[in-house]
């Protein structure tokens, strides 16, 4: 089978276990295997993201994984991932996320920058993402992989569009002058328990360290980000396991509260 077949058949796979809301086997051994190169998932990916946009889906921003160190070393690599966001996947601030919707989803806390020009350069700088973005604002990303058990490298999470689920906005718009990136602290409870704890320089140092390489990766692989999309910069703490009816609330020094929601069964 030509690599075209494989990546379209790997496509394939991972779109039928998203409908059917059914994991499946680690999907890297049809990629080939621990020596993979990420573009093979990359190339997945990118499949999946046509197929989306042809089927009437919307692109609006992207999410960036692998943000924090320790989860580099664990998966072996040096840099982080990225994944599409679409609209469909967005709920509104403590709107409830329909049960049955996900597989196995996680949250995780993070500061999501708006931008308002399009990020074109084959190098950006901080300069350019701080001029670019006209506000941040709280998020909750949830995650979800296609994989059984989270028994996954490299490999499946980018093929698998970085296990990205869906995402929670906060409503209260701040400006980056009002705001301490680096050192502003992140609280996640459930139903009034601290389950994660994290601060802004968890991502990458900086969330614009994430912002910086994202803006660069889009552009040299050929979807810039443009105005308008949003930007998961990386988790601030550690994922939490969702179930059918939790609340998740988290705060961020200085952005205010987010709360994602999911429906009792």
């Amino acid at each position: 089978m030509s690599n075209s077949a494989v990546v379209e058949s790997v496509a394939q796979t991972i779109r039928d276990a998203e409908i059917s809301k059914t994991a499946i086997a680690p999907i890297r051994p049809q990629l080939g295997g621990e020596s993979a190169d990420v573009d093979i998932a990359y190339a997945v990916q990118e499949v999946n993201t046509q197929r989306a946009l042809a089927d009437g889906r919307r692109l609006v921003g992207r999410k960036i994984g692998l943000t924090s160190i320790a989860v580099q070393k664990q998966l072996g690599v040096d840099s982080p991932d990225f994944g599409m966001l679409f609209a469909d996947m967005a709920y509104g601030d403590g709107e409830a996320i329909p049960a049955g919707l996900l597989i196995q989803p996680k949250v995780e806390a993070e500061i999501a920058l708006i931008i308002n020009k399009d990020l074109t350069q084959e190098k950006h700088t901080y300069a350019d993402i701080i001029s670019a973005t006209e506000y941040a604002l709280p998020a909750v990303e949830v995650v979800d992989s296609r994989i059984e058990n989270w028994k996954i490298s490299l490999i499946d999470t980018v093929a698998d569009n970085a296990s990205s689920a869906a995402y929670v906005l906060g409503s209260k718009p701040v400006k980056l002058e009002n705001l301490d990136l680096v050192n502003c602290k992140m609280t996640m409870t459930r139903a009034g328990e601290v389950v994660s704890q994290g601060v802004g320089k968890a991502c990458l140092s900086n969330p614009l360290n994430a912002a910086v390489w994202l803006a660069d990766e889009m552009v040299r692989r050929g979807r810039p980000l443009l105005a308008g999309d949003i930007i998961l910069t990386g988790a601030l703490g550690p994922m939490v396991v969702a179930h059918a009816g939790d609340e998740f609330v988290v705060e961020i020094d200085g952005f205010g509260s987010v709360t994602a929601a999911f429906a009792a069964e």
